[in-house]
């Protein structure tokens, strides 16, 4: 019997300067990332493992070029089925955050047209499930980086920043 369309997931971890990267595909497209472990996000997904190196191959293609510096748009398809209201609003306005740039919370409340208020912005960005792809790293706060719960911390957050062009290597990164 065939499952029906979104009912599967395959994984692939791809080996980062930032730490080893799982990715979770459905049928319909990138549905979890993250420097958590695959049973981690198995249990977050609820949905029948398959093997299938093709179904995830154009997500480390990206991810893969991502980190060579080579590219700066992702094309992965979206699952967004984890995300719903407001979240959902504001991870999409969050999408769209182009490479290189970054936004304050308070600026991607207002870019999400949500009645999220800035501080309920940093906790969305905590729970964002597809990070680098929707890009949480790229939300700061007006007094500094702000935090950041991927990874190493406000480490990683920092090094995507520097990776991206939009903070300067400090004499630490040479």
């Amino acid at each position: 019997m065939m499952a029906a369309q979104g009912q599967t997931v395959a994984f692939a971890e791809v080996p980062t300067p930032v730490g080893p990267f799982e990715l979770a595909v459905t049928e319909i497209g990138l549905v979890a990332s993250g420097w958590a472990s695959r049973g981690r996000l198995a249990d977050r997904l609820d949905l029948a493992e398959v093997h299938d190196a093709d179904r995830t191959a154009f997500a480390v293609a990206e991810l893969n070029a991502y980190f060579a510096g080579e590219l700066k748009v992702f094309m992965t398809p979206v699952d967004w089925r984890l995300m719903s209201g407001s979240r959902l609003r504001v991870l999409r306005a969050l999408h769209e955050v182009p490479y290189g740039t970054a936004v304050t919370y308070g600026e991607l409340a207002a870019r999400s047209g949500s009645s999220v208020p800035a501080r309920g912005i940093g906790s969305i960005m905590g729970s964002n499930p597809i990070p680098i792809i929707v890009p949480c790293h790229r939300v700061v706060a007006g007094n500094g980086l702000g935090g950041f719960s991927g990874g190493e911390g406000v480490e990683t957050k920092r090094w995507l920043l520097t990776h991206e062009g939009y903070l300067q290597p400090t004499l630490l990164d040479l």
